[in-house]
């Protein structure tokens, strides 16, 4: 299976750290965000890596390469000249993302949520992993029960953790462009397309400076 790492954004709440560094790129406990993601990719079980580009991207290509020093195979999607946005960016790249399911993940969280493939059952478009609501988004995104993704309001809401895995025929009647994803799978949802799983294992939304220095206080303290 292969995974995409969405690296495009501006990152407008980092500013100014985000005027001259990606923020993937941007140091947690002395190793660039995007670096983690790589690690914990190949140790689930990855080997092919896509990351789409924009905002100083020639600067993560830089960084990453090919990807063979993470003994991985990274390649790149360029979105030239406007920002796709997520929806967009991950419609773009499905010439490289393969046939079947694929993972994606925010460039700009950090977790130690399971990467594990899960089994899609044939009926289903994707699979989300939620996480509890932080204190910065305390309504949520989606609610879920026994395994389903809902979107009605009905269940108890949790937060998408930009962890997501995805069939291509999610994006069946979308147009080349800019457009987001999260309208995509609330329209799932109601058609009981998604299916679901709740971790609570250490999640963070890398949004801001302050949870930037929170997270690699943490990691500091931890000893990586």
């Amino acid at each position: 299976m292969k995974a995409m790492i969405l690296a495009a954004g501006r990152g407008e709440r980092m500013r100014p750290l985000t005027d001259h560094t990606p923020k993937p790129l941007l140091p947690v406990a002395g190793k660039p965000l995007i670096e983690y993601h790589l690690e914990r990719l190949k140790a689930a079980g990855y080997e092919e890596i896509v990351i789409n580009l924009h905002h100083l991207g020639e600067q993560i290509r830089a960084q990453l390469g090919d990807g063979g020093r993470f003994d991985l195979s990274i390649r790149y999607a360029i979105e030239s000249p406007l920002l796709l946005e997520t929806g967009g960016g991950i419609h773009q790249a499905l010439p490289l993302l393969g046939d079947g399911p694929f993972l994606v993940i925010n460039g700009d969280i950090w977790t130690e949520c399971d990467l594990t493939p899960p089994v899609l059952d044939d009926d289903v478009l994707a699979h989300l992993i939620l996480v509890p609501n932080p204190s910065h988004h305390p309504d949520g995104d989606f609610g879920l029960n026994k395994g389903m993704i809902h979107s009605d309001g009905r269940t108890e809401h949790f937060t998408f953790s930009g962890i997501g895995w995805y069939r291509a025929a999610l994006f069946d009647d979308c147009e080349p462009g800019p457009f987001p994803l999260a309208p995509l799978l609330h329209k799932a949802a109601a058609r009981h397309l998604i299916s679901g799983a709740l971790c609570t294992q250490k999640w963070t939304d890398v949004g801001t400076p302050q949870r930037l220095a929170e997270l690699s206080d943490w990691l500091q303290k931890r000893g990586h």
